[in-house]
């Protein structure tokens, strides 16, 4: 039963601030604000991890739902545009590949895109499958726009410790309350076992109906206080630990993210409109920490700002992540390495997530609980698996690193999806997955999978028709590159960096 709006407001407190905690906050008290009192717990004595500079299409619309205003958002966080990822030494050394955002070529409801392009590809015509990509022939020539006469499929990269302070001047305005202090203490119910109050350094008490953790790895409430547990992904995500810097800019930034693989991993090198951010994912049981600063040091094109930041993680999940009256979120919840920019992602649609199973007083919170670790578990192992893909699929095998990909057995929701694309070139988008077919695909071919088969249904087109419809995609995705502005004129135009 649902509780009337005289009832009493439910008490919503956020432990940790960060990406995490401010969108939480945000979100709910934009959405729910008559029915909630939302805190804030957040002590400046500790630092936020503050590594995840990229995000996904979906950030475009968690923004919309909260009605925040795109060039202010853009000049806070000295945000650039993403119009994809660029791979590079993925399949091989000096082999690269690019993951567009948006859809490739033109699909009917029978059969997607790339059974065409692969039949035009057995005619002798057709190209690169990434011709067909609008915004991969965009970002390739550092474009962007966008208007009513330009529809490109895009995200950001961003400055996420700038991202938190922009969040948080929406979020107190809207009615979110912050208290600065350091938890000392979590208390729960002596007879139910939920969490009843944080108890904080100074001895102030702030109590709750629901309590969402956003401390980062420690998981001071849902691991260290419930003991929810952990479930390790490490087997088949064997990088553990990254190095984070930010360099100098040098040059207009380009649309798009690059992620380059090297022995032990990978690296990123992400464009905003200040600086550039830099990293070093890498595998302990590979590469030497100091091994991974030399390389990191070595690949910079421009002066490091600050000395590189540590960082270990492990890849994996909480085994719920709403236990009790308490609901993980972020790096609280759990952590897949950064290599398509998910974190950000998780974390919003997790928030979306529970404003839709919100637990009311009165309301079955079991039931609302359970719903929610369904579809979080589906979510995770989807892109979990999609993460794999990337480094089980490969032709590397110069460093012990990738021959240990290569070989090691994978997820069998993963297996399933490789075997049906190998043999016939199919793939599927699920209800609740996040990766469409496009991205699927992109990756697939990307990384060296060649379909032994494809639908018959192109060979019902004449040969002549289907060289014409390519063609013609091409023709018109030409015809809109040739409009674009220069990314770098569109961002002085539109939301040049505040400061």
């Amino acid at each position: 039963m649902t509780a009337p709006m005289d009832a009493p407001r439910t008490r919503v407190v956020v432990a940790g601030g960060g990406t995490a905690g401010w969108i939480a906050a945000a979100a709910i008290v934009r959405q729910l604000g008559p029915l909630v009192n939302v805190t804030v717990v957040e002590s400046d004595e500790i630092g936020t991890v503050g590594v995840g500079e990229s995000t996904i299409p979906t950030a475009r619309s968690f923004h919309a739902f909260l009605g925040i205003d795109e060039a202010a958002f853009l000049r806070a966080t000295q945000a650039t545009f993403k119009l994809g990822i660029a791979f590079e030494n993925w399949r091989k050394i000096g082999d690269s590949y690019f993951h567009p955002f948006g859809s490739v070529g033109r699909s009917v409801a029978i059969a997607d895109f790339q059974h065409f392009w692969l039949a035009a590809r057995e005619r002798g015509f057709g190209g690169a499958y990434g011709d067909y990509s609008l915004e991969q022939q965009a970002a390739g020539a550092g474009l962007f726009g966008h208007d009513e006469h330009h529809s490109l499929a895009y995200a950001y990269h961003l400055d996420a410790t700038a991202y938190a302070r922009f969040l948080r001047t929406l979020a107190e305005p809207w009615g979110v309350r912050r208290v600065e202090g350091r938890i000392e203490q979590v208390q729960r119910d002596g007879e139910g076992g939920d969490i009843v109050a944080l108890v904080l350094a100074s001895g102030e008490q702030i109590a709750g109906d629901l309590f969402i953790d956003c401390t980062g790895f420690r998981a001071l409430l849902s691991e260290a206080t419930l003991e929810t547990g952990f479930e390790d992904w490490s087997e088949w995500l064997t990088t553990d630990r990254a190095l984070a810097v930010q360099t100098e800019a040098v040059g207009p930034p380009v649309p798009y993210t690059r992620a380059i693989a090297h022995a032990a991993g990978w690296r990123w090198q992400i464009p905003l409109q200040t600086r550039t951010g830099n990293g070093l994912v890498y595998s302990s049981r590979h590469m030497s920490d100091d091994e991974a600063h030399v390389t990191l040091i070595g690949s910079l094109n421009s002066r490091p700002l600050f000395e590189p930041r540590p960082l270990r993680f492990r890849s994996g999940m909480r085994r719920q992540a709403w236990n009790r009256n308490c609901i993980a979120l972020g790096l609280a919840a759990g952590f897949i390495e950064p290599l398509e920019s998910t974190s950000i992602h998780l974390i919003m649609n997790a928030v979306i997530r529970l404003i839709q199973l919100f637990p009311f007083r009165g309301d079955d919170h079991v039931a609302l609980a359970s719903r929610f670790n369904t579809q979080s578990r589906h979510e995770w192992e989807h892109v979990r698996d999609f993460i794999i893909l990337h480094y089980h699929v490969t032709e590397r095998t110069d460093s012990p690193f990738w021959r240990d990909c290569a070989s090691m057995p994978i997820p069998d929701s993963l297996a399933e999806r490789l075997s049906l694309f190998a043999a016939t070139a199919g793939a599927w988008q699920g209800q609740d997955d996040l990766f469409r077919i496009d991205s699927w695909v992109s990756v697939m071919l990307g990384q060296g999978i060649v379909p032994r088969a494809h639908h018959r249904i192109a060979s019902m087109i004449k040969g002549s028709d289907l060289e014409t419809s390519f063609a013609d995609l091409s023709r018109g995705i030409s015809r809109t590159v040739r409009t674009l502005p220069r990314h770098c004129d569109f961002l002085a135009q539109y939301c040049p960096a505040d400061g």
